[in-house]
Protein backbone atom coordinates (compact mmCIF):
# COMPACT_ATOMS: atom_id res chain seq x y z
CA UNK A 1 0.00 0.00 0.00
CA UNK A 2 2.81 2.45 0.89
CA UNK A 3 4.56 1.97 -2.43
CA UNK A 4 1.22 2.36 -4.23
CA UNK A 5 0.54 5.64 -2.44
CA UNK A 6 4.02 7.05 -3.03
CA UNK A 7 4.07 6.12 -6.71
CA UNK A 8 0.58 7.52 -7.23
CA UNK A 9 1.72 10.78 -5.66
CA UNK A 10 4.68 10.95 -8.06
CA UNK A 11 2.44 10.07 -11.02
CA UNK A 12 -0.15 12.74 -10.26
CA UNK A 13 2.58 15.35 -9.74
CA UNK A 14 3.91 14.33 -13.15
CA UNK A 15 0.43 14.63 -14.70
CA UNK A 16 -0.07 18.05 -13.10
CA UNK A 17 3.16 19.25 -14.75
CA UNK A 18 1.98 17.92 -18.12
CA UNK A 19 -1.42 19.63 -17.82
CA UNK A 20 0.12 22.88 -16.59
CA UNK A 21 2.67 22.85 -19.43
CA UNK A 22 -0.11 22.44 -22.02
CA UNK A 23 -2.12 25.26 -20.44
CA UNK A 24 0.90 27.58 -20.41
CA UNK A 25 1.41 27.05 -24.14
CA UNK A 26 -2.32 27.44 -24.88
CA UNK A 27 -2.58 30.72 -22.94
CA UNK A 28 0.62 32.15 -24.45
CA UNK A 29 2.72 32.00 -21.29
CA UNK A 30 5.28 29.69 -22.89
CA UNK A 31 6.23 28.68 -26.42
CA UNK A 32 6.73 25.02 -25.53
CA UNK A 33 7.32 22.70 -22.60
CA UNK A 34 9.34 19.58 -22.00
CA UNK A 35 7.66 16.40 -20.82
CA UNK A 36 8.98 15.82 -17.29
CA UNK A 37 10.71 12.49 -16.53
CA UNK A 38 8.64 9.88 -14.72
CA UNK A 39 10.02 8.07 -11.70
CA UNK A 40 8.77 5.51 -9.20
CA UNK A 41 9.88 4.87 -5.66
CA UNK A 42 9.46 1.10 -5.55
CA UNK A 43 9.42 -2.06 -7.59
CA UNK A 44 6.32 -3.67 -6.10
CA UNK A 45 3.62 -1.05 -6.63
CA UNK A 46 0.76 -1.61 -9.05
CA UNK A 47 1.89 1.29 -11.25
CA UNK A 48 5.55 0.25 -11.42
CA UNK A 49 4.52 -3.34 -12.22
CA UNK A 50 2.21 -2.10 -14.99
CA UNK A 51 4.97 0.03 -16.50
CA UNK A 52 7.42 -2.89 -16.38
CA UNK A 53 4.88 -5.27 -17.94
CA UNK A 54 3.30 -3.07 -20.65
CA UNK A 55 6.01 -0.45 -21.28
CA UNK A 56 3.41 2.30 -21.92
CA UNK A 57 4.50 5.34 -23.87
CA UNK A 58 3.99 8.90 -22.65
CA UNK A 59 0.56 9.13 -24.25
CA UNK A 60 -0.69 5.85 -22.75
CA UNK A 61 0.51 6.63 -19.25
CA UNK A 62 -1.05 10.10 -19.36
CA UNK A 63 -4.38 8.58 -20.47
CA UNK A 64 -4.34 6.13 -17.58
CA UNK A 65 -3.60 8.81 -15.00
CA UNK A 66 -6.25 11.12 -16.49
CA UNK A 67 -8.86 8.38 -16.13
CA UNK A 68 -7.97 7.97 -12.45
CA UNK A 69 -8.19 11.69 -11.66
CA UNK A 70 -11.92 11.75 -10.68
CA UNK A 71 -11.37 8.86 -8.25
CA UNK A 72 -8.03 9.74 -6.66
CA UNK A 73 -7.40 13.48 -7.30
CA UNK A 74 -10.94 14.73 -8.04
CA UNK A 75 -10.22 18.47 -8.10
CA UNK A 76 -6.81 18.43 -9.76
CA UNK A 77 -7.94 19.59 -13.20
CA UNK A 78 -10.26 22.29 -11.88
CA UNK A 79 -7.49 23.85 -9.78
CA UNK A 80 -5.02 23.87 -12.67
CA UNK A 81 -7.50 25.54 -15.04
CA UNK A 82 -8.55 28.08 -12.39
CA UNK A 83 -4.99 29.43 -12.32
CA UNK A 84 -5.45 30.54 -15.94
CA UNK A 85 -9.04 31.74 -15.59
CA UNK A 86 -8.95 33.80 -12.37
CA UNK A 87 -12.30 35.41 -13.17
CA UNK A 88 -13.93 32.08 -13.96
CA UNK A 89 -15.48 31.24 -17.29
CA UNK A 90 -15.67 28.30 -19.61
CA UNK A 91 -12.81 26.63 -21.45
CA UNK A 92 -14.50 24.31 -24.00
CA UNK A 93 -11.27 23.32 -25.77
CA UNK A 94 -10.22 21.44 -22.65
CA UNK A 95 -13.24 19.14 -22.75
CA UNK A 96 -14.47 17.53 -19.56
CA UNK A 97 -17.90 17.18 -17.99
CA UNK A 98 -19.53 17.60 -14.59
CA UNK A 99 -21.32 14.69 -12.97
CA UNK A 100 -24.76 14.50 -11.40
CA UNK A 101 -23.17 14.19 -7.94
CA UNK A 102 -19.49 14.97 -8.42
CA UNK A 103 -18.66 18.70 -8.56
CA UNK A 104 -15.19 18.31 -10.04
CA UNK A 105 -14.23 18.26 -13.71
CA UNK A 106 -14.17 14.74 -15.16
CA UNK A 107 -11.85 14.29 -18.17
CA UNK A 108 -13.20 13.13 -21.52
CA UNK A 109 -11.62 11.94 -24.74
CA UNK A 110 -11.56 15.60 -25.79
CA UNK A 111 -9.51 16.42 -22.68
CA UNK A 112 -6.99 13.77 -23.66
CA UNK A 113 -6.79 15.09 -27.22
CA UNK A 114 -6.25 18.66 -26.01
CA UNK A 115 -3.41 17.64 -23.68
CA UNK A 116 -1.72 15.04 -25.87
CA UNK A 117 -2.34 16.30 -29.40
CA UNK A 118 -3.50 19.91 -29.41
CA UNK A 119 -4.62 20.80 -32.93
CA UNK A 120 -2.44 18.15 -34.62
CA UNK A 121 -4.97 15.95 -36.44
CA UNK A 122 -2.69 12.93 -36.76
CA UNK A 123 -1.90 12.97 -33.04
CA UNK A 124 -5.58 13.41 -32.21
CA UNK A 125 -6.35 10.23 -34.16
CA UNK A 126 -3.55 8.46 -32.27
CA UNK A 127 -5.30 9.33 -29.01
CA UNK A 128 -8.59 8.08 -30.43
CA UNK A 129 -6.96 4.78 -31.46
CA UNK A 130 -5.52 4.37 -27.97
CA UNK A 131 -9.08 4.50 -26.65
CA UNK A 132 -10.39 2.02 -29.22
CA UNK A 133 -11.27 -1.63 -28.82
CA UNK A 134 -8.00 -2.99 -30.28
CA UNK A 135 -5.70 -1.29 -27.78
CA UNK A 136 -4.33 -3.23 -24.79
CA UNK A 137 -6.30 -0.85 -22.54
CA UNK A 138 -9.53 -2.29 -23.90
CA UNK A 139 -8.31 -5.88 -24.22
CA UNK A 140 -7.38 -5.94 -20.54
CA UNK A 141 -10.58 -4.08 -19.52
CA UNK A 142 -8.35 -1.43 -17.99
CA UNK A 143 -9.49 1.82 -19.57
CA UNK A 144 -12.13 2.76 -22.12
CA UNK A 145 -14.18 5.64 -23.49
CA UNK A 146 -17.74 6.10 -22.32
CA UNK A 147 -20.40 5.50 -24.97
CA UNK A 148 -22.15 8.78 -25.77
CA UNK A 149 -25.66 9.52 -26.94
CA UNK A 150 -26.39 9.27 -30.62
CA UNK A 151 -25.33 12.46 -32.38
CA UNK A 152 -22.76 13.50 -29.74
CA UNK A 153 -19.05 13.58 -30.68
CA UNK A 154 -17.39 10.24 -29.96
CA UNK A 155 -14.56 11.78 -27.94
CA UNK A 156 -16.94 13.68 -25.65
CA UNK A 157 -17.38 10.49 -23.60
CA UNK A 158 -15.69 10.28 -20.22
CA UNK A 159 -12.46 8.38 -19.68
CA UNK A 160 -13.49 5.36 -17.61
CA UNK A 161 -11.17 3.13 -15.62
CA UNK A 162 -11.91 -0.31 -14.19
CA UNK A 163 -13.37 0.33 -10.68
CA UNK A 164 -11.43 -2.68 -9.40
CA UNK A 165 -8.16 -0.86 -10.09
CA UNK A 166 -9.31 2.10 -8.02
CA UNK A 167 -10.29 -0.29 -5.22
CA UNK A 168 -6.95 -2.06 -5.41
CA UNK A 169 -5.01 1.20 -5.25
CA UNK A 170 -7.03 2.68 -2.40
CA UNK A 171 -7.80 -0.21 -0.02
CA UNK A 172 -5.24 -2.72 -1.24
CA UNK A 173 -7.59 -5.47 -2.42
CA UNK A 174 -10.47 -6.12 -4.78
CA UNK A 175 -13.75 -7.13 -3.15
CA UNK A 176 -15.97 -9.76 -4.69
CA UNK A 177 -18.93 -8.16 -6.45
CA UNK A 178 -22.28 -8.45 -4.69
CA UNK A 179 -25.56 -9.47 -6.27
CA UNK A 180 -27.41 -6.45 -7.69
CA UNK A 181 -29.37 -5.31 -10.71
CA UNK A 182 -26.07 -4.47 -12.40
CA UNK A 183 -24.42 -7.76 -11.41
CA UNK A 184 -26.99 -10.59 -11.58
CA UNK A 185 -24.81 -13.27 -9.96
CA UNK A 186 -24.10 -14.37 -6.41
CA UNK A 187 -20.88 -15.81 -5.06
CA UNK A 188 -21.40 -19.32 -3.72
CA UNK A 189 -19.11 -21.35 -1.47
CA UNK A 190 -19.25 -24.36 0.81
CA UNK A 191 -17.48 -25.59 3.92
CA UNK A 192 -17.84 -29.17 2.72
CA UNK A 193 -14.80 -31.03 1.42
CA UNK A 194 -14.39 -32.91 -1.84
CA UNK A 195 -14.35 -36.30 -0.08
CA UNK A 196 -17.79 -35.59 1.40
CA UNK A 197 -19.34 -35.44 -2.07
CA UNK A 198 -21.14 -38.65 -3.06
CA UNK A 199 -21.79 -39.08 -6.78
CA UNK A 200 -22.48 -41.94 -9.16
CA UNK A 201 -19.06 -43.23 -10.38
CA UNK A 202 -19.82 -42.28 -13.99
CA UNK A 203 -20.80 -38.76 -12.93
CA UNK A 204 -17.62 -38.40 -10.88
CA UNK A 205 -15.47 -39.61 -13.78
CA UNK A 206 -16.93 -36.87 -16.01
CA UNK A 207 -16.31 -34.25 -13.31
CA UNK A 208 -12.66 -35.35 -13.31
CA UNK A 209 -12.56 -34.49 -17.02
CA UNK A 210 -13.46 -30.89 -16.14
CA UNK A 211 -10.69 -30.85 -13.52
CA UNK A 212 -8.28 -32.04 -16.22
CA UNK A 213 -9.27 -29.12 -18.45
CA UNK A 214 -8.77 -26.60 -15.63
CA UNK A 215 -5.34 -28.04 -14.84
CA UNK A 216 -4.06 -28.25 -18.42
CA UNK A 217 -5.97 -25.59 -20.42
CA UNK A 218 -2.98 -23.26 -20.87
CA UNK A 219 -0.74 -26.07 -22.09
CA UNK A 220 -3.44 -27.28 -24.47
CA UNK A 221 -4.36 -23.87 -25.87
CA UNK A 222 -1.03 -22.04 -25.83
CA UNK A 223 1.85 -24.52 -25.83
CA UNK A 224 0.14 -27.01 -28.13
CA UNK A 225 -1.44 -24.33 -30.32
CA UNK A 226 -5.01 -25.59 -29.99
CA UNK A 227 -6.45 -22.10 -29.45
CA UNK A 228 -6.41 -21.70 -33.25
CA UNK A 229 -8.78 -24.65 -33.58
CA UNK A 230 -11.05 -24.70 -30.53
CA UNK A 231 -12.93 -22.10 -28.52
CA UNK A 232 -11.13 -20.80 -25.43
CA UNK A 233 -13.37 -22.00 -22.60
CA UNK A 234 -15.16 -25.13 -21.43
CA UNK A 235 -18.92 -25.61 -21.39
CA UNK A 236 -20.72 -28.29 -19.40
CA UNK A 237 -24.38 -29.16 -18.86
CA UNK A 238 -25.37 -30.66 -15.50
CA UNK A 239 -28.80 -32.23 -15.57
CA UNK A 240 -30.79 -34.31 -13.10
CA UNK A 241 -33.52 -34.10 -10.45
CA UNK A 242 -33.37 -31.35 -7.80
CA UNK A 243 -31.12 -32.07 -4.83
CA UNK A 244 -28.74 -34.45 -6.61
CA UNK A 245 -25.62 -32.32 -6.17
CA UNK A 246 -25.38 -30.10 -9.24
CA UNK A 247 -24.80 -26.84 -7.36
CA UNK A 248 -22.64 -28.49 -4.69
CA UNK A 249 -20.42 -30.09 -7.32
CA UNK A 250 -19.91 -26.75 -9.10
CA UNK A 251 -19.05 -25.11 -5.78
CA UNK A 252 -16.61 -27.86 -4.81
CA UNK A 253 -14.98 -27.65 -8.25
CA UNK A 254 -14.22 -24.02 -7.50
CA UNK A 255 -12.92 -24.82 -4.03
CA UNK A 256 -10.78 -27.69 -5.32
CA UNK A 257 -9.22 -25.61 -8.12
CA UNK A 258 -8.97 -22.25 -6.31
CA UNK A 259 -11.56 -20.46 -8.43
CA UNK A 260 -14.48 -18.28 -7.39
CA UNK A 261 -17.89 -19.64 -8.36
CA UNK A 262 -20.79 -17.33 -9.23
CA UNK A 263 -24.33 -18.62 -9.56
CA UNK A 264 -26.73 -16.99 -12.02
CA UNK A 265 -30.41 -17.90 -11.79
CA UNK A 266 -31.53 -17.45 -15.39
CA UNK A 267 -35.19 -17.46 -14.36
CA UNK A 268 -34.44 -14.24 -12.44
CA UNK A 269 -32.15 -12.67 -15.03
CA UNK A 270 -34.55 -12.99 -17.96
CA UNK A 271 -36.36 -9.67 -18.12
CA UNK A 272 -39.80 -8.90 -19.39
CA UNK A 273 -38.31 -5.74 -20.87
CA UNK A 274 -36.88 -6.22 -24.34
CA UNK A 275 -33.11 -5.82 -24.40
CA UNK A 276 -32.63 -5.82 -20.62
CA UNK A 277 -31.57 -9.47 -20.44
CA UNK A 278 -28.64 -8.84 -22.80
CA UNK A 279 -27.63 -5.80 -20.74
CA UNK A 280 -27.72 -7.75 -17.47
CA UNK A 281 -25.66 -10.60 -18.88
CA UNK A 282 -23.22 -8.31 -20.67
CA UNK A 283 -22.21 -6.70 -17.36
CA UNK A 284 -21.61 -10.14 -15.88
CA UNK A 285 -19.38 -11.42 -18.68
CA UNK A 286 -17.48 -8.12 -18.89
CA UNK A 287 -16.71 -8.47 -15.18
CA UNK A 288 -15.79 -12.15 -15.38
CA UNK A 289 -13.30 -11.88 -18.26
CA UNK A 290 -9.69 -12.63 -17.24
CA UNK A 291 -10.70 -13.63 -13.69
CA UNK A 292 -11.00 -17.41 -14.22
CA UNK A 293 -14.39 -17.48 -12.49
CA UNK A 294 -16.62 -20.52 -12.78
CA UNK A 295 -20.03 -19.31 -13.98
CA UNK A 296 -22.89 -21.57 -12.88
CA UNK A 297 -26.14 -20.86 -14.72
CA UNK A 298 -29.05 -22.39 -12.84
CA UNK A 299 -32.52 -22.89 -14.33
CA UNK A 300 -31.01 -23.03 -17.81
CA UNK A 301 -34.41 -23.97 -19.22
CA UNK A 302 -35.44 -20.32 -18.83
CA UNK A 303 -33.37 -19.38 -21.88
CA UNK A 304 -32.30 -22.65 -23.47
CA UNK A 305 -35.61 -24.49 -23.44
CA UNK A 306 -37.25 -25.94 -26.53
CA UNK A 307 -37.83 -23.17 -29.02
CA UNK A 308 -41.27 -22.63 -30.42
CA UNK A 309 -42.47 -20.96 -33.57
CA UNK A 310 -42.29 -17.18 -33.40
CA UNK A 311 -45.78 -15.92 -32.69
CA UNK A 312 -45.08 -12.45 -31.37
CA UNK A 313 -42.32 -9.98 -30.48
CA UNK A 314 -41.75 -11.69 -27.13
CA UNK A 315 -40.91 -15.01 -28.81
CA UNK A 316 -38.62 -13.25 -31.25
CA UNK A 317 -36.64 -11.52 -28.51
CA UNK A 318 -36.56 -14.66 -26.34
CA UNK A 319 -34.74 -16.43 -29.18
CA UNK A 320 -32.41 -13.45 -29.55
CA UNK A 321 -31.64 -13.54 -25.81
CA UNK A 322 -30.76 -17.23 -25.99
CA UNK A 323 -28.54 -16.61 -29.02
CA UNK A 324 -26.81 -13.72 -27.25
CA UNK A 325 -26.10 -15.75 -24.12
CA UNK A 326 -24.81 -18.65 -26.19
CA UNK A 327 -22.48 -16.29 -28.03
CA UNK A 328 -21.08 -14.90 -24.77
CA UNK A 329 -20.74 -18.37 -23.25
CA UNK A 330 -18.80 -19.64 -26.27
CA UNK A 331 -16.48 -16.61 -26.19
CA UNK A 332 -15.84 -16.90 -22.42
CA UNK A 333 -12.38 -18.27 -21.69
CA UNK A 334 -13.29 -19.95 -18.40
CA UNK A 335 -15.59 -22.71 -17.22
CA UNK A 336 -19.33 -22.29 -17.76
CA UNK A 337 -21.79 -24.77 -16.25
CA UNK A 338 -25.48 -24.80 -17.12
CA UNK A 339 -27.89 -26.72 -14.90
CA UNK A 340 -31.30 -28.16 -15.72
CA UNK A 341 -33.60 -30.73 -14.17
CA UNK A 342 -34.19 -32.45 -17.51
CA UNK A 343 -31.87 -32.84 -20.48
CA UNK A 344 -34.97 -33.07 -22.69
CA UNK A 345 -35.86 -29.50 -21.67
CA UNK A 346 -32.80 -28.12 -23.46
CA UNK A 347 -33.08 -27.44 -27.17
CA UNK A 348 -31.00 -29.80 -29.32
CA UNK A 349 -29.45 -26.83 -31.13
CA UNK A 350 -27.76 -25.84 -27.86
CA UNK A 351 -26.84 -29.34 -26.67
CA UNK A 352 -24.08 -29.80 -29.25
CA UNK A 353 -22.26 -26.70 -27.97
CA UNK A 354 -21.27 -28.43 -24.70
CA UNK A 355 -18.03 -30.35 -24.20
CA UNK A 356 -19.59 -32.35 -21.36
CA UNK A 357 -23.18 -33.37 -20.68
CA UNK A 358 -23.23 -34.85 -17.19
CA UNK A 359 -26.15 -36.69 -15.65
CA UNK A 360 -26.78 -36.35 -11.90
CA UNK A 361 -29.17 -39.25 -11.20
CA UNK A 362 -31.03 -39.94 -7.99
CA UNK A 363 -28.52 -41.70 -5.72
CA UNK A 364 -28.51 -45.49 -5.68
CA UNK A 365 -29.03 -47.38 -2.40
CA UNK A 366 -25.27 -47.70 -1.85
CA UNK A 367 -24.83 -43.98 -2.57
CA UNK A 368 -27.65 -43.10 -0.16
CA UNK A 369 -25.96 -45.18 2.51
CA UNK A 370 -22.75 -43.18 2.04
CA UNK A 371 -24.66 -39.90 2.19
CA UNK A 372 -26.46 -40.92 5.41
CA UNK A 373 -23.16 -42.00 6.92
CA UNK A 374 -21.31 -38.81 5.98
CA UNK A 375 -24.18 -36.43 6.74
CA UNK A 376 -25.46 -37.54 10.15
CA UNK A 377 -23.62 -35.78 13.03
CA UNK A 378 -21.48 -38.06 15.16
CA UNK A 379 -22.77 -36.22 18.23
CA UNK A 380 -26.21 -37.83 17.81
CA UNK A 381 -26.50 -41.25 19.43
CA UNK A 382 -28.43 -43.54 17.10
CA UNK A 383 -30.81 -46.12 18.53
CA UNK A 384 -30.11 -49.84 18.01
CA UNK A 385 -33.18 -50.13 15.77
CA UNK A 386 -31.62 -47.92 13.07
CA UNK A 387 -29.67 -49.73 10.36
CA UNK A 388 -28.43 -47.14 7.85
CA UNK A 389 -28.11 -49.68 5.05
CA UNK A 390 -31.74 -50.71 5.48
CA UNK A 391 -32.86 -47.07 5.71
CA UNK A 392 -30.94 -46.28 2.51
CA UNK A 393 -32.41 -49.28 0.69
CA UNK A 394 -35.97 -48.51 1.75
CA UNK A 395 -36.17 -44.76 1.15
CA UNK A 396 -35.33 -43.16 -2.19
CA UNK A 397 -34.21 -39.67 -1.23
CA UNK A 398 -31.89 -37.22 -2.92
CA UNK A 399 -28.80 -35.95 -1.19
CA UNK A 400 -30.60 -32.70 -0.38
CA UNK A 401 -33.56 -34.68 0.99
CA UNK A 402 -31.27 -36.69 3.29
CA UNK A 403 -29.68 -33.45 4.49
CA UNK A 404 -33.13 -31.99 5.25
CA UNK A 405 -34.11 -35.08 7.25
CA UNK A 406 -30.81 -34.94 9.15
CA UNK A 407 -31.34 -31.27 9.94
CA UNK A 408 -34.86 -31.90 11.25
CA UNK A 409 -33.79 -34.87 13.39
CA UNK A 410 -30.82 -33.00 14.86
CA UNK A 411 -33.04 -30.11 15.93
CA UNK A 412 -35.51 -32.54 17.54
CA UNK A 413 -32.73 -34.23 19.51
CA UNK A 414 -31.45 -30.86 20.71
CA UNK A 415 -34.85 -29.32 21.48
CA UNK A 416 -36.13 -32.36 23.41
CA UNK A 417 -32.75 -33.30 24.91
CA UNK A 418 -33.17 -36.85 23.65
CA UNK A 419 -30.61 -39.49 24.70
CA UNK A 420 -30.70 -40.92 21.17
CA UNK A 421 -32.62 -40.96 17.92
CA UNK A 422 -34.87 -43.96 17.38
CA UNK A 423 -36.21 -45.40 14.14
CA UNK A 424 -39.75 -44.12 14.76
CA UNK A 425 -38.61 -40.50 14.84
CA UNK A 426 -36.35 -41.00 11.84
CA UNK A 427 -39.19 -42.55 9.80
CA UNK A 428 -41.49 -39.68 10.81
CA UNK A 429 -38.87 -37.18 9.60
CA UNK A 430 -38.55 -39.05 6.30
CA UNK A 431 -42.34 -39.03 5.83
CA UNK A 432 -42.31 -35.31 6.52
CA UNK A 433 -39.73 -34.85 3.74
CA UNK A 434 -41.81 -36.96 1.32
CA UNK A 435 -44.88 -34.81 2.02
CA UNK A 436 -42.85 -31.65 1.50
CA UNK A 437 -41.68 -32.96 -1.88
CA UNK A 438 -45.25 -33.82 -2.86
CA UNK A 439 -44.66 -37.57 -2.87
CA UNK A 440 -47.42 -39.99 -1.81
CA UNK A 441 -46.68 -41.57 1.58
Amino acid sequence: MKSNTADLQFAFEWLAQVVDGCLKVNFGRAESFEIPPLRFCGKDSWLSNLVARQQPNYQEFALLMLAMVPHLQPFLLGKLIAAYLPDGGDFPEFGGVRGANHRGLMPTGETAQFLLAGADMEKRWEVQRALGGEHWFARQKLLWLETVREGEPLMSGRLLVDPEIVELLTIGKVSRPRFSLDFPAEYIETEMAWDELVLHPQTLAQIREIENWIAHKHTLLDDWGMKRKIKPGYRALFYGPPGTGKTLTATLLGKQTGRDVFRIDLSRVVSKYIGETEKNLSRLFDKAEHKAWILFFDEADALFGKRTDIRDAHDKYANQEAAYLLQRIEAYNGLVILASNQRANIDDAFIRRFQSIIHFPMPRAEDRYEIWRKTFPQQIAVGPDIDWQQVAARHELSGAGILNVTHYCALQVLAEDLPNLDLQRLEAAIRREYIKEGKIV
